[in-house]
């Protein structure tokens, strides 16, 4: 069994923010895999499904991004699964838009949902799928391109990037990340 985490924020008015790329991700994930509608638990929205012979239980926290780390940590304490058993969705300023980063571990770097989830964790050893949403190029506007809508030629690159994200799914259940970065990239190769 799994744990994959979107993050992102809950208001309805930030559905579009580039901030909530990892929300996105988890919901077509969710909705081209068939899970289970979603219901209210551990502070969360959880989904239920099979991708790649493997349970994933799917988590978007209601929380706020700041504090996602009071979702994830009791629905792996209930699950009873190790850091290693979760994977978190979410967006990341340093790579180019529509490019995909997985890794195990690491730091932060500034995301302030990572961090709660370091934090109410106790470690930083689970997975990320980082999506990349590129930057503003200046450090002072950050806080308004993470918090800003995708503009309307994003969809360009974004839908077909969302989409094979979730067909490369199951690679990512089967814990082959350098086959599911493979195959995300030939996917969206040109895309945008």
């Amino acid at each position: 069994m799994k744990l994959w985490v979107g993050l992102g924020n809950p208001e309805p008015g930030m559905a579009r923010h580039r901030h909530n790329i990892g929300f996105m991700a988890i919901d077509i994930i969710a909705d081209r895999h068939g899970f289970s509608p979603w219901r209210r638990r551990f502070s969360g929205l959880v989904a239920e499904g099979t991708i790649g012979g493997e349970k994933i239980i799917a988590l978007k926290p209601l929380t706020y991004m700041n504090e996602s780390g009071q979702s994830v940590q009791p629905a792996a304490a209930f699950y009873k699964l190790a850091p290693d058993a979760i994977t978190a969705f979410h967006d990341e300023l340093d790579l180019t838009p529509g490019k995909i980063r997985v890794k195990r571990g690491g730091g932060a770097a500034g995301h302030n949902g990572l961090r709660s989830i370091d934090r109410h964790l106790g470690v930083p050893d689970y997975w990320r799928v980082r999506l990349g949403i590129g930057h503003p190029g200046d450090k002072a506007r950050v806080h308004g391109w993470v918090l800003g809508n995708f503009a309307k030629g994003d969809e360009e690159w974004l839908i077909p990037t969302l989409e094979s994200v979730s067909d490369a799914a199951p690679l990512l259940a089967q814990g082959k990340a350098e086959e599911f970065m493979t195959k995300v990239a030939l996917e969206t190769k040109g895309v945008g």
